[in-house]
């Protein structure tokens, strides 16, 4: 079975079954700092788990389903093995009080066993750990709808997921495993973790499940590993190295593609940070890389699913720019090091952090002149660097209107005025990323691919200005969605809407 007919697959059986079927949100994060990337499908619907918002009137639905979009980076050196991935897709299916363990588990079964026609090897519960009760209830509605099921009970490390970040909605898990290999993992949200720790039960329990399409694609199509499918195998194709570095190229490739197509660009800090590693990667294991190639395999493979065609030149630009910024550095590096002659961990990050040398090539240089690296104190440093990416993330994404004060609705129409003048000066490339608006100032964080000009920024100003000088009258209405869209309105950056929406 293809990729493309198991998403469909799976979309549909939960439309059927009383889902509202909900479109992948942004690889960056709306306006949730705890978190530099979308980790889960479950992230963009954080608030309705915990009351924040309605989803039957945001969707009309208390249930919903997804394909999501996912990017992690704590395994990127991993890469390169059977299992390890940056990018990958997460098929979901949640409830915000709409239903919760038998019927979750009920449509789980189905879907396994008369959709994709497997049988299951064996099912994990929540045996209870450290104050928390064990999931007694999965257990039996399990037995009741397969006597003969055989039954694994873990603690938290395999069967309690959550939250994504420091806080947030979380719960047991019961996971579907197929030949040995876990396959789907139903949570089921009860408890509210505070950043403090500690777990509250949350007023409207929920459920959110992930089946990553990458894991599930191997098991369908009987392949070895995930880079045999039909998900990695055009691009696979298409580089000449050695086995753990052709996987090493094509994901990453992969998921730099994702993440510039959703706005990030190269930076030494939070999210293009992490994309300008992966992009010096692919060029470290593959000098002569030929980005073109590669990114039109990557498109193909995705081209009834996500429009990464529409930005392949602004795309292979950020590459080739990259590749080149960092064939100097590196230049400027391989001098540095011959100057060396002890390397401390200190020693080390500075070759990452200043020159881009990944530690294994700082290592292999080392071991060529009988040197040794601390690795650990190296290790520290880095830990050091990811916990500031991570705070300036936070500052830079957090988001929304302080509160209601006339003043500060005033600078939230200014807002919309300065977004319309940003994309008429610089082109629909430009994306909101976040905002914050006191009734002292306003503050955009947007994405763009390199700096503006002064000249830029000053056409930007009058251009805000004219418009206000003009006191152009604001009208309200009431519009269907579909409506709206087909007359250009923006999309307030972070919201859901309903079939209904008010365009200003």
């Amino acid at each position: 079975m293809q990729s493309k007919e198991i998403r469909k697959k799976f979309l549909e059986f939960f439309e059927k079954n009383g889902h509202k079927v909900v479109p992948s949100s942004s690889l960056i994060p709306e306006n949730d700092p705890s978190v530099l990337f979308t980790t889960a499908g479950m992230q963009q619907f954080k608030p309705y788990y915990i009351g924040a918002k309605d989803a039957k009137i945001d969707f009309g639905s208390l249930n919903s389903a997804s394909v999501q979009k996912c990017v992690r980076t704590s395994d990127i050196d991993e890469v390169g093995d059977n299992t390890h991935l940056t990018f990958f897709e997460m098929l979901g299916n949640f409830s915000f009080g709409g239903y919760f363990k038998e019927e979750a588990i009920r449509l789980a079964y189905e879907f396994i066993t008369k959709e994709l026609k497997q049988t299951i090897d064996y099912v994990s519960v929540f045996k209870g750990e450290e104050g928390i009760p064990a999931d007694i209830e999965s257990e039996k509605i399990w037995q009741s709808i397969d006597p003969k099921i055989k039954i694994v009970k873990s603690g938290k490390a395999d069967n309690f997921w959550g939250p994504t970040g420091d806080e947030g909605p979380c719960g047991p898990t019961t996971e579907i495993y197929l030949n040995g290999v876990e396959i789907w993992n139903i949570v089921f949200n009860e408890y509210y973790k505070d950043p403090k720790g500690n777990f509250e039960k949350l007023k409207t329990p929920g459920v959110d499940t992930g089946m990553g399409i990458e894991r599930l694609a191997v098991m369908l199509q009987d392949k070895k590993n995930v880079y045999e499918t039909d998900l990695f195998s055009p691009i696979v194709s298409l580089i000449n190295l050695g086995e753990r570095e052709k996987r090493i190229v094509a994901d990453h490739m992969r998921a730099a593609a994702f993440l510039i197509a959703d706005g990030v660009v190269p930076a030494n800090t939070g999210q293009g940070y992490v994309l300008r590693r992966l992009i010096r990667r692919t060029v470290r294991f593959y000098p002569g890389i030929p980005f073109g190639e590669l990114l039109y395999a990557v498109i193909e493979i995705y081209r009834d699913v996500y429009d990464l065609g529409a930005k392949r030149e602004s795309t292979l630009e950020v590459f080739e720019k990259e590749k080149e910024k960092f064939e100097k550095t590196l230049e400027k590096g391989l001098k540095e090091f011959e100057k060396l002659q002890s390397i401390s961990g200190e020693t080390a990050f500075h070759l990452y952090e200043t020159f881009g040398f990944p530690l294994e090539l700082t290592l292999e240089l080392a071991k060529e002149r009988g040197i040794e690296v601390d690795k650990k104190s190296f290790d520290e440093e880095m830990r050091k660097h990811q916990e500031r990416s991570r705070t300036s993330a936070a500052g830079q994404f957090k988001g929304g209107l302080a509160d209601h004060d006339p003043e500060t609705i005033k600078l939230h129409t200014s807002h919309h005025l300065l977004l319309a003048a940003l994309k008429s000066v610089l082109g629909p490339d430009v994306k909101q990323r976040g905002s914050n608006i006191t009734k002292e100032r306003l503050r955009l964080d947007f994405s763009f691919g390199r700096k503006l000009s002064d000249e830029e920024k000053k056409k930007v100003e009058d251009l805000v200005n004219q418009k206000i000088k003009e006191g152009l009258p604001v009208v309200r209405k009431e519009l269907p969605k579909k409506e709206a869209e087909a007359l250009g309105a923006e999309m307030e950056f972070g919201a859901k809407y309903g079939d209904n929406v008010c365009v200003y």
